[in-house]
């Protein structure tokens, strides 16, 4: 998959030496010194094109990953922190509970395109949960979810009087919150440090828990 990568820039660097050759041919033909300098102009620009960068792929899910999702979490939730419609949402949400299953499949659906299907990185599944669920995956929505949890009873929106209403409430900004963390997770590329797989199995190793297999 990475040789996809390589080959897009060897096209992208076919197709910037090809201009430059072109516009070197007319800048031989023309004859007015204005077109002359215009050509020149179009040269000079596409000089300082930035160089094409190779698409990365993300294998690793590390704490450094875990860090950045929380980090876009915020930054995409805060606007719905103090938004009352949250409330109005959360409310309607309540009152068809069969829309809170609703939701919450569109927000897994929602981060699993962002993830593994938007051409922002080429992200592989590493040792799923169970050999099903992405840890990445599982990640990026706890996270996004345990941050809104956690900003919404710091600043006073949600009362746990009635749990009910906090998880409809939670749930909104959730919606929100895990479209950040898994844009925070993916864009800066794959992070260094320890995978948390390895993290996971050291600990179960540790604990006497876990399997060979490397499922949970």
């Amino acid at each position: 998959m990475s040789n996809e990568g390589s080959s897009d820039s060897d096209l992208e660097d076919v197709a910037v030496g090809e201009i430059r050759s072109q516009l070197a041919e007319l800048e031989a033909t023309v004859d007015d010194d204005a077109e002359r300098r215009e050509v020149r102009d179009v040269m000079s620009l596409v000089d300082r094109l930035p160089e094409p960068s190779v698409s990365e792929t993300i294998r690793k899910f590390t704490r450094r990953d875990i860090a950045e999702a929380t980090v876009g979490a915020i930054i995409l939730s805060i606007p719905m922190l103090v938004e009352d419609g949250v409330f109005d949402i959360a409310a309607y949400l309540l009152s068809t509970p069969v829309l809170f299953l609703v939701n919450a499949a569109f927000v897994v659906l929602m981060a699993i395109s962002l993830l593994y299907f938007a051409d922002f990185r080429e992200v592989i599944v590493n040792r799923p949960i169970f050999g099903l669920v992405p840890r990445r995956l599982a990640g990026v929505l706890i996270v996004a979810f345990l941050t809104a949890a956690f900003t919404m009873t710091l600043w006073g929106r949600i009362d746990w009087a009635d749990p009910s209403v906090a998880l409809a409430r939670i749930s909104v900004v959730w919606t929100v919150a895990s479209f950040g963390a898994a844009l925070g997770d993916i864009l800066p590329g794959e992070s260094s440090g320890t995978d948390i797989n390895d993290e996971l199995e050291e600990l179960g190793e540790r604990l006497g828990i876990g399997d060979e297999e490397g499922r949970f």
